[in-house]
């Protein structure tokens, strides 16, 4: 069985930091990595505390998924990674102004430690478009 999948990559978000690709698309799914609160132009973690990075890994998740002819509205699983889970409620609240109506599965993990000492990463798996 062959394998057909294609490497997305999108030069609105932040470079990977390591030896994987943004996003990998196998058909009509599009399996992001974890996207943290880098600033594509700067390469630096966004300034501000969990509800600006929160903002900022959603923004950088949107471009991933445009690239790769998807949306945030078209995510059907999203894992979040999070140094403190007491942050929980803040992260809900900027969530849901990114994914407002048919919200997809999602599960929500604290980690001792996120790369580059960011405070929240979130992937995604979506659908492509129609």
């Amino acid at each position: 069985m062959s394998l057909n999948r294609e490497i997305i990559t999108s030069g609105k978000a932040p470079a990977a930091v390591g030896p994987y690709s943004q996003a990998v698309r196998v058909g009509d799914l599009i399996y992001t990595a974890g996207q943290i609160p880098l600033v594509p132009e700067t390469g630096k973690i966004v300034d501000g505390d969990i509800e600006a990075q929160t903002r900022q890994v959603l923004q950088n998740l949107s471009h991933v998924l445009d690239s790769a002819g998807s949306s945030l509205t078209h995510i059907v699983k999203t894992t979040i990674f999070v140094t403190n889970l007491a942050d929980f409620s803040t992260i809900n609240t900027v969530y849901g102004e990114f994914v407002t109506a048919d919200p997809p599965a999602r599960s929500t993990v604290q980690v001792a430690a996120l790369p580059l000492g960011a405070q929240i990463e979130i992937e995604a798996v979506a659908v492509r478009k129609p």
